[in-house]
């Protein structure tokens, strides 16, 4: 068994989410496939989005082989089309769409200063373009799931970061993408809430995944010295956040998790 789906054994059990579908980006690997894994523990059919097909076709094996469903939809959420595309296979497949995990998203830290604006233009395109895309194309299905669905509530889960609470120097752009998923998550929220489509924001700190691994060899150096000594969260944390949030009652709404490492100042 595989650590993500130990994670999803944790919540197995009670399947909550039966009759439900949730589309998950960036489910290839970190937060992402470990969410995907507890939805499908908790009864949910998932839809599985990233641009790596070859995990996420292990990772769809792996909740089949549980009971679960999952389907494969390979796709790069920076391109519209390709984001719509996902969803509409996501309704035409499972059938409806109760819940979307926007977890997506690259991390390049670093000065701005001589940043190479490439990077830039990376974080702009995945942590708010491609989950603005998938938030638009989406909310039709979830207003619908929250008129005529199972649980009468629908859920839009958008995964940001400590970094959209406290700026910090050599995170000035990384900041500025999170920020903006915080600002548009409660906008949102306001605007649908009443119509039972619940828009919550989950804030990760430190967590053991393959985020930082992007960053330029000076980077990590500089983020390895400063979470030295720090016991990392591992991606079934934050899943296990994830899984609370949209297995709550119709009446109760979770806008907002920070969750951090005790060691994380």
């Amino acid at each position: 068994m595989t650590d993500t789906l130990k994670g999803a054994e944790i919540l197995k059990g009670a399947e909550i989410l039966n009759g439900t579908v949730a589309l998950v980006t960036g489910a290839s690997s970190g937060i992402g496939a470990a969410s995907a894994a507890m939805l499908a523990g908790q009864g949910a059919a998932v839809a599985l989005v990233a641009r790596r097909k070859d995990r996420l076709e292990t990772l769809a094996a792996d909740i089949a082989g549980r009971g679960g469903t999952a389907v494969v939809l390979e796709a790069d959420v920076t391109d519209e089309q390709q984001a719509i595309d996902a969803v509409a296979r996501t309704v035409a497949e499972l059938g409806r769409l109760d819940t979307l995990v926007n977890n997506a998203g690259v991390m390049l830290l670093g000065p701005v200063v001589g940043a190479p604006v490439s990077e830039w233009q990376r974080m702009v395109e995945l942590n708010v373009l491609g989950l603005l895309y998938c938030a638009h194309a989406a909310l039709p299905h979830l207003l619908a799931a929250a008129e005529d669905g199972p649980r009468r509530v629908a859920d839009m889960v958008n995964i940001s970061s400590v970094a959209g609470r406290v700026p910090r120097s050599g995170s000035g752009v990384y900041n500025l993408t999170k920020h903006g998923v915080g600002a548009f998550s409660e906008a949102l929220r306001q605007e649908v809430t009443t119509r039972h489509v619940r828009i919550s924001l989950v804030e990760p700190g430190a967590t053991s995944t393959e985020l930082a691994s992007h960053n330029r060899p000076e980077v990590l150096e500089t983020m390895r010295s400063r979470f030295a000594g720090v016991e990392r969260m591992e991606a079934n944390d934050i899943a296990d956040a994830v899984t609370y949030i949209v297995t709550r009652p119709r009446h109760v709404a979770i806008n907002e998790i920070l969750i951090r490492p005790t060691d994380q100042e």
